[in-house]
């Protein structure tokens, strides 16, 4: 069964950008995912990016050792800004138009998130990357991907990960663990793919999610272009 999808969101988390370094960003790896980007851009497929911060700082965690919980969940968001900064340079620089939006007004750097200027940007065939969450605290990057998801009317939300999709239970702690390449949104809760906020979204928006792995090189093609089922579907 083949898949279509004219405009879709790809959530990108921060530590797919530190590709083989355990933080910050690494250059060669992004522009190897921008170069799949591209080509499904170039295709006429509509394409938005969340990206996640967690490659610089994560906000629960550096809450855990007694900072304010607030406060670094904002330092989280701005390194999602971070990251959405290098993602547009990458595009740019082969070719693809892109804007960022960021959640949080910083008009020197990014455009302020507005719904009907981003659709507009992605029917002139700009790509657009939301930066900076929700712009609130207490909400994760996952949670802002549904939510843009569903403002932009998206066909797809697109969750890219290190793993082939869903599984019963995790494949890098059990070599038995189950491949799921369909689950309801109650299951695909319980097995924490992504957070209960971010999951309630797209159920009360009929929003599918589609789990797989980016760093199998072709997949975002395959999927996008191709309409080839690659790794876990959530409906």
């Amino acid at each position: 069964m083949s898949v279509n999808y004219k405009r879709v969101l790809l959530k990108l988390s921060g530590e797919i950008l530190a590709g083989r370094e355990k933080f910050g960003l690494d250059y060669c790896y992004i522009n190897e995912i921008c170069k799949e980007i591209a080509e499904v851009a170039n295709a006429g497929i509509e394409i938005a990016m969340v990206v996640g911060g967690g490659n610089y700082i994560r906000g629960v965690q550096v809450a855990d050792y007694g900072m304010d919980r607030v406060q670094a969940d904002q330092m989280g968001m701005l390194a999602t800004v971070i990251n959405a900064l290098a993602l547009q340079t990458s595009l740019e620089h082969i070719g693809v138009p892109t804007r960022v939006q960021t959640a949080i007004e910083m008009r020197s750097i990014a455009e302020p998130f507005i719904m009907r200027r981003a659709v507009r940007h992605l029917e002139k065939g700009r790509l657009v990357i939301f930066a900076a969450g929700t712009g609130s605290p207490f909400f994760s990057t996952d949670t802002a991907a549904a939510l843009r998801a569903s403002e932009i009317n998206a066909d797809c939300l697109l969750k890219a990960t290190k793993v082939d999709g869903i599984y019963d239970r995790d494949p890098a702690k059990d070599a038995n663990a189950k491949f799921l390449p369909q689950v309801c949104y109650e299951e695909a809760m319980n097995l924490k793919v992504m957070d209960g906020t971010a999951f309630s979204l797209c159920r009360e928006n009929k929003m599918p999610i589609v789990v797989f792995n980016v760093q199998h090189k072709g997949n975002i093609s395959a999927l996008l272009l191709k309409g080839e089922r690659i790794g876990s579907i959530v409906s």
